[in-house]
Formats: C-alpha cells, sequence, structure tokens
C-alpha cells in the first residue's frame, strides 16, 4: 500500500464554486464529512485538513551557523496556494485516483495528486 497526497489549490481571492450561504455550506460539508466516511470505511483515510491563507504562513530559512532566519508570508509569491489537502492509502495511482475524482466532486475543486516517495519512517505505505 502507497500513500498519497490529494491537494486542493485555491486561487487567492476567487475560490469558484464556494460556498456563498448558510445552506450551501451545510450542502458542502455534508459532502466533505460522508466523503471522509467513505474513505474511513476503505482504509484509505490517513489524515486531511484545510489550511489558513497565505497571510497565516511564516517561513523558516537555514542562515550561517545556528541562525535561522523567520518571515512572514508564503514562501513563493503566487495566486494560487493550498487550501486543503488529504494524505491516503491506496494500492496504486488507479486507486489514488479514484479518491481524487470522489474528492472533486465533494468540494468542486480541482485535485493535484503526488505520491509520497519513501523516507526513513516511511516505506512503500508503513
Amino acid at each position: 500500500m502507497s500513500q498519497y497526497l490529494l491537494s486542493v489549490y485555491e486561487v487567492e481571492g476567487n475560490v469558484a464554486g464556494a460556498p456563498s450561504t448558510p445552506e450551501e455550506m451545510r450542502a458542502f460539508m455534508g459532502r466533505v464529512i460522508a466523503l471522509e466516511e467513505e474513505m474511513d470505511r476503505a482504509g484509505a483515510f490517513v489524515f486531511g485538513g484545510a489550511l489558513h491563507g497565505p497571510d497565516a504562513t511564516t517561513v523558516v530559512r537555514g542562515g550561517t551557523g545556528l541562525d535561522k532566519v523567520t518571515t512572514d508570508g508564503p514562501f513563493v509569491e503566487a495566486k494560487e496556494h493550498i487550501g486543503g489537502f488529504y494524505v491516503i492509502n491506496a494500492e496504486d495511482l488507479d486507486a489514488a485516483l479514484a479518491w481524487a475524482e470522489k474528492v472533486v466532486e465533494a468540494v468542486n475543486h480541482a485535485i493535484e495528486v503526488r505520491p509520497f516517495r519513501a523516507t526513513g519512517r516511511l516505506r512503500d505505505g508503513h
């Protein structure tokens, strides 16, 4: 089993299809909750969340010696930013893409799918 990142990108100041009324927000949240419950029942759900906007970002950069530099704001100036994400377990890319299609249906945003590379703690889905 491998792990995949399903990223939701937003355009700053322009969130097409975003809920604009309390009723639309309830329907949106109902779809998201149902999707997360389905992922959980299937053993695919690892973690997910929505992120604050770029104005809440702090960047830490390495400096010389022990000095580190922190700055407010995103690392890259861009109109698009990650608005939320899921980390899922999936047998292969096709299975991850099937989950991504369900996320698209629930949140009405394009989803980027990327596999995790194995690290010292994450080896082939373990």
